[in-house]
């Protein structure tokens, strides 16, 4: 089951409150609150793109610029020992630290993606973000 949809750059997963019997979503990967729903399923999408849509206009009327997701830089926390050891391997192939990662995370996802797609799981939340992990 694939519940997560797409629009000009913008990714949303699509839940559903039993409760209320709607869908609903919010666009992922930015600081910004932009959410929508809808009770038909055949309009969730719709609700999608008017969101994504709302959320570039209401930036342009402010004069903001609209938040990407993704923007190509992250934190990542690790241990000093694999620190060294990552920048001293980057060091002997000619890299900088940067490119080193970059390379790393590109040919882990390449591999991956090849083998056992990405799934996105809505059964499983942290911080309000989804867990991705393998199936297999």
């Amino acid at each position: 089951m694939n519940n997560t949809i797409e629009y000009k750059g913008y990714y949303a997963n699509i839940e559903y409150n039993a409760a209320d019997h709607i869908l609903f979503g919010k666009i992922e990967g930015i600081n910004d609150l932009v959410n929508f729903e809808s009770d038909d399923p055949n309009k969730i999408e719709d609700e999608f793109h008017i969101a994504v849509d709302d959320y570039l206009a209401f930036c342009e009327d402010i004069g903001q610029n609209p938040e990407k997701p993704y923007k190509g830089t992250f934190n990542v926390r690790i241990t000093p020992e694999l620190h060294r050891k990552a920048a001293l391997e980057a060091f002997k192939q000619g890299k900088t630290l940067n490119s080193f990662v970059s390379d790393a995370i590109r040919e882990a996802v390449n591999n991956n993606s090849e083998t056992k797609p990405l799934v996105i799981d809505t059964a499983f939340h942290t911080d309000s973000q989804n867990i991705l992990y393998q199936q297999g």
